[in-house]
């Protein structure tokens, strides 16, 4: 895998041994971690809060085309935002599929040409690339900020990953709009309630107690949260988002939609979400709890644009922070 880009979950699904070893070695040659669930836990599997860049589908999963045609209507009507990648065993196309299975897929490819395969990961799943510099960046703020707010917490991360669920992490989030002359959208931050109040409770971030003296509650995390969002968006507008250079331009907005009995979320836009997971652990007690961080560029990205702040070298010699060797 390549260390400097992000990594993308996806559910395999395929009952041939020879054509699976084959998807699982070009999934650790491209930067994918390649999933699987027994056929039973399927749907449990898609229910949950796992977060996947798309699904690669064999023809004769379950036995039969007609048996995958109705798990792909399945996973369609269920997480309509995961692309179906489907791995046929003739000519990578569309005819002969029944209605269904035509209609849920969004690429096709024989596992004796691989290279479409990676046209179709590239396509639907790594169809945003995010400068290095803003991925290296977003960890270094996070986990300064992390390690400010929790003192007596060791943080670990994941490797960043690109994710197109719209599933909601957790019982608590925050948002906060990003706007510069590259990107618009949000940052969404998440965690669940439960561990974190455990934590809280300890004695951890922020002292386990309110200014009355009573344990902490959910208000207690809201405010937390809300600080740590605080910080961060900080930290991020000063290092990526140079307001000076933003040229006139209309301003598009979309509705979020958020739906709390299904746990999802929408931004209005089809693009991929950048997501980091952050792990805090007491290590006296082996509690945790995590955050995940998501960036959702939906209104406006322009790459081509991206800059990032630099330190003057100049300023720091002069300052006797550094010295020429």
């Amino acid at each position: 895998m390549n260390a400097n880009k992000p990594v993308s979950k996806v559910l395999v699904l395929d009952d041939c041994p020879a054509h699976a070893d084959a998807i699982k070695r070009f999934c650790g040659e491209h930067n994918l971690i390649a999933l699987k669930a027994r056929r039973h836990r399927l749907m449990t599997v898609l229910r949950s809060n796992i977060d996947l860049g798309g699904i690669v589908l064999g023809e004769d999963y379950g036995g039969s085309i007609e048996e995958a045609s109705a798990v792909a209507a399945r996973i369609d009507a269920l997480r309509p935002e995961l692309p179906i990648i489907l791995r046929r065993a003739g000519a990578a196309n569309l005819d002969g599929l029944p209605a269904p299975l035509r209609q849920a897929v969004c690429a096709t490819f024989n596992a004796d040409d691989l290279d479409t395969l990676r046209a179709a990961v590239d396509e639907f799943i790594f169809s945003i690339d995010f400068p290095n510099a803003l991925v290296r960046g977003i960890s270094d703020i996070t986990e300064t900020r992390l390690g400010s707010l929790f003192k007596n917490l060791t943080v670990t991360w994941d490797t960043p990953s690109v994710v197109r669920d719209r599933i909601i992490f957790g019982e608590v989030f925050s948002l906060i709009p990003l706007e510069g002359a590259w990107c618009r959208g949000y940052m969404m931050m998440q965690t669940e309630e439960r561990p974190l109040l455990e934590i809280l409770g300890n004695g951890n971030g922020n002292g386990g107690v309110d200014p009355d003296g009573e344990p902490a509650g959910f208000r207690d995390i809201n405010s937390l949260l809300g600080e740590l969002t605080n910080l961060i968006w900080g930290a991020f507008k000063d290092r990526f988002l140079d307001q000076q250079n933003m040229a006139p331009r209309a301003v598009v907005q979309v509705p979020l939609l958020v739906n709390h009995k299904h746990r999802y979320i929408s931004f209005g836009s089809n693009n991929p979400q950048l997501c980091f997971r952050y792990r805090l652990t007491d290590d006296n007690t082996g509690q945790s709890f995590t955050i995940d961080q998501r960036f959702v560029f939906s209104l406006s990205w322009s790459p081509e644009d991206f800059s990032e702040k630099t330190t003057d070298m100049d300023a720091l010699v002069e300052a006797g922070e550094l010295d020429l060797f």
